[in-house]
Parts: C-alpha cells; sequence; structure tokens
C-alpha cells in the first residue's frame, strides 16, 4: 500500500480526522504497518503497553480473562484504534487482542502517539472522547450484569 492510501485510511479514523495530511503522512512513515492472520494475536492482556494500533483492513476480538477462561467482550473494525489506553496510562494491556480475519494495521509508537496529542490537542480531545465513551458502556454492561445477578440470587 502506497503511502497515500496509508493517509486517506487514517482520514477516516475519527481519532486523526482533524490532523493534517502532511501530519498523517508523517505519522504513516514513522509507524509501522503490520498484518496478521487470523487467530493471530496483535498482543496479550498483562502485555507492556508499547504502541497503539489502527485497523486498515480487517476485524478482530477483543478477549478479557474471565474466571473460567477466556471472555471476547467487543468486536473491532476497519477504522478502529486499540491499544492507547495502556500507552496513556502506562499499564498493562487491559485485553487480548485476536484477529478474526486476516488484519493490516498501522503500529504506531507510544513517542509518537504522544508526539501526534501535544502537536494536535483537538487529537486530545477526541481520546477523551473515545474512552470516555468506552468508560460508559462498560458502565452500563456492568450495570447489568450485575441486575442479573442480584435477580439471580433472589430466586
Amino acid at each position: 500500500m502506497l503511502l497515500n492510501d496509508e493517509v486517506k485510511m487514517l482520514k477516516q479514523v475519527p481519532l486523526f480526522a482533524g490532523v493534517s495530511p502532511a501530519k498523517l503522512k508523517l505519522l504513516a512513515f514513522t509507524s509501522e504497518r503490520v498484518s496478521y492472520r487470523a487467530g493471530e494475536v496483535l498482543f496479550h492482556q498483562g502485555d507492556a503497553g508499547d504502541a497503539a494500533f489502527v485497523l486498515l483492513a480487517g476485524r478482530a476480538d477483543v478477549i478479557v480473562d474471565g474466571p473460567t477462561g477466556p471472555i471476547k467482550v467487543a468486536d473491532l473494525e476497519e477504522n478502529a484504534i486499540v491499544g492507547e489506553i495502556a500507552i496513556l496510562c502506562d499499564v498493562a494491556r487491559t485485553a487480548t487482542i485476536k484477529a478474526a480475519t486476516p488484519v493490516e494495521a498501522l503500529r504506531i509508537s507510544k513517542d509518537n502517539f504522544f508526539k501526534l496529542m501535544s502537536d494536535f490537542p483537538e487529537m486530545t480531545i477526541e481520546v477523551v472522547r473515545v474512552l470516555a465513551n468506552r468508560l460508559s458502556q462498560t458502565t452500563v454492561e456492568l450495570s447489568e450484569a450485575r441486575s442479573r445477578v442480584a435477580a439471580l440470587s433472589k430466586r
């Protein structure tokens, strides 16, 4: 894929929509293009967070370790960004990401990600929106799960 094609794809990612094409070209050039076959793992829960990934093509599953084994908690599609929590919070990966189909992704190093955020405050705001949306969804799902557990315990 040509650099200009990667820039066009990055423009489709809501996180990068406000970033100039010149900066996106630099981002694409300084990032690593990676490919995964269906079933391959991009990273494991507990790994050190050294990069974020933008899915350029394909789909992936978000899997967390549960008491009875792995649990699929979400699907990722083209233009999704993943792995940013670990680099933003400087914590271990919170989930395993596994390719559901062949995946083409851009691996953005921690340093490049932070540079982009400092150069483009609007991107930082979008990152906060994405994280807040995920937190809101998780809160709703946790509340629903607690309600189901409470209902079962009353039986």
